[in-house]
């Protein structure tokens, strides 16, 4: 069966089948060639009226399009362009403004949705205890307790009106990494993230400090079990490592030992109580000296000890250099300039490890201003940027297949779930690790199934095709234009309107309506067209 017409016995304005037209690697091969065909139409086989037409864009000024400026701040500092982010951008003042209203979130009024979630899941507010007794009942599963927690960060991250919040919550708990599947985590792993968000505005030290000796890093990275006369090593040399100062810094196999020498006494009973706290009778007393830190060590309470030496790996230089390096890579280019990251970290510094004044910096460099389009997003920015581009969204669960969880795992098949990657140095941020075939072809098989609300259906709504007409009767030029404008903030190319007509064997003069077939059956492939564009990938 040819993909781009109506089955037999059917006319163009017939009532769509009940289950998509063609399997979903069909629509692959078809979108490919729709792409060729808008460089090489002459080899399609095509009707002489449709060859003859012009595929110049037709405007549809009533949608708005986002400026340059305006488009690079939503794609970088939100989950993805809507027509609402780029109205909030406006009536802020324009992108500094907005920036400035985005930095003290306790002043954004956030959306009725957004603080609805913490009830979607009993998880999300229950006590490690709750945790801990609803495995072992098996009301909840410890795997679905952590599924649940990434379904809910991704409907966070879809909702919330704090968007630069959301950001770098994330972007915190992926650098003080913990895998929600990790060995022993479950009990804790939700708290940690909710004291992550917490503190993702505040300062570089609050969040060292409120990490390191958490019950959740210290199930993850072995501390909770290191005692004075088994010391286990892998938390102090991660915090040197991945947390701080980096490898390249200059400490040595005596520095790593007396890291996680002075890291004991933070007690977990694991498998058995679960009881966190600290033990006195666990911890190492002799001196330590790491790097330019030294302390007597002499207290069996360690803890004012660690307080002052998680303070030292806080100011230290290469550790300035390390987190400005990350936010740069994050929000500007896989290679940023040293100039900025020197710069980066000297604002870090001079502001006590503060993080807004670092991000006002990286906001008003000129290089960040100067790296549109040198981001690929990951698969979990791609997913929430396609719900909201869409409009698809999540009710509260009734079932255990509920789509908010049915996205974490569609994000799995993008690449990459959330906080799914095994190891501690956390998720990759480069474009190299998801800029590949496979993964374009994973995310064109996302797009087509969101397109057509195939799934997820559990709980979760998506927009008739009907409503998307912006008005009753519009050509499909115009119909095309107003939807690239809607999903992506960018007017319509002659690329994609030639797409869209090959794929639909429609001319964009064709006069569309609510019973047309691109409304009764082609829409799923109009939307696919316009998220396929590789311009969508871009944050």
């Amino acid at each position: 069966m040819n993909p781009r017409v109506p089955p037999a016995g059917e006319s163009a304005i017939a009532p769509p089948p009940s289950t998509p037209l063609f399997p979903r690697r069909s629509f692959l091969g078809g979108v490919a060639a729709a792409s060729a065909a808008a460089v090489a139409l002459p080899l399609i086989d095509a009707p002489a009226a449709q060859a003859a037409e012009s595929y110049a864009p037709v405007a549809y000024p009533a949608t708005p399009v986002a400026t340059d400026e305006e488009l690079h701040v939503i794609r970088r500092w939100t989950y993805g362009y809507t027509p609402a982010a780029l109205a909030a951008v406006r009536s802020a003042g324009g992108p500094r403004a907005w920036l400035e209203t985005q930095l003290t979130p306790q002043d954004v009024a956030e959306s009725t949705r957004a603080k609805g979630l913490d009830s979607w899941w009993r998880c999300i507010t229950a006590t490690p205890a709750d945790i801990v007794a609803r495995d072992r009942s098996g009301a909840e599963p410890a795997w679905r307790a952590m599924t649940a927690y990434a379904g809910y960060a991704l409907v966070r991250r879809q909702e919330s009106k704090r968007q630069v919040l959301e950001l770098m919550t994330e972007f915190w708990e992926d650098h003080f990494y913990i895998p929600i599947h990790d060995d022993g985590v479950f009990p804790f792993r939700i708290a940690f993230g909710h004291r992550m968000r917490e503190l993702a505005l505040t300062s570089f030290e609050k969040l060292l400090q409120a990490s390191t000796v958490h019950p959740a890093m210290g199930c993850s990275l072995d501390n909770a079990g290191s005692t004075k006369r088994s010391v286990n090593e892998n938390l102090g040399r991660e915090l040197l490592e991945l947390h701080t100062v980096g490898k390249n810094a200059g400490y040595d196999e005596a520095d790593v030992k007396a890291s996680a020498r002075l890291l004991t006494g933070y007690r977990v009973e694991m498998w058995t109580a679960w009881k966190s706290y600290y033990d006195t009778s666990w911890h190492d007393t002799k001196p330590v000296k790491v790097m330019g830190f030294t302390h007597t060590n002499a207290d069996a309470d360690g803890r004012a000890a660690v307080k002052s030496y998680l303070s030292y790996l806080a100011r230290h230089p290469a550790t300035a250099q390390r987190v400005a390096r990350k936010l740069a890579r994050r929000f500007v280019s896989d290679s940023p300039s040293s100039a900025l990251v020197d710069h980066l970290a000297a604002v870090y510094l001079a502001h006590n490890t503060e993080i807004t004044p670092v991000l006002r910096a990286l906001f008003d460099h000129e290089e960040f201003w100067a790296s549109a389009g040198a981001k690929v997003k990951t698969p979990t920015d791609e997913l929430v940027s396609v719900h909201r581009a869409l409009g698809v969204s999540f009710a509260k669960p009734t079932a255990q297949d509920t789509g908010a969880i049915q996205a974490h795992y569609m994000a799995g098949g993008i690449g990459a779930g959330a906080w799914s990657h095994p190891r501690p140095d956390g998720p990759p941020q480069d474009n190299d690790a998801f800029n590949s075939p496979s993964r374009f072809l994973a995310s064109w098989d996302a797009h087509w199934t969101l397109s057509g609300g195939w799934w997820p259906t559990k709980d979760t709504t998506h927009v008739s095709a009907a409503k998307r007409l912006p008005q009753p009767e519009l050509t499909l030029g115009e119909f095309v234009d107003h939807l690239s404008r809607q999903l992506t903030g960018l007017a319509s190319t002659e690329t994609l309107l030639r797409a869209v007509c090959t794929a639909t064997k429609l001319a964009p003069s064709a006069v569309v309506n609510a019973q047309h077939s691109i409304v009764r059956w082609q829409m799923p492939w109009v939307l696919a067209l316009v998220l396929n564009q590789p311009l969508f990938y871009l944050r």
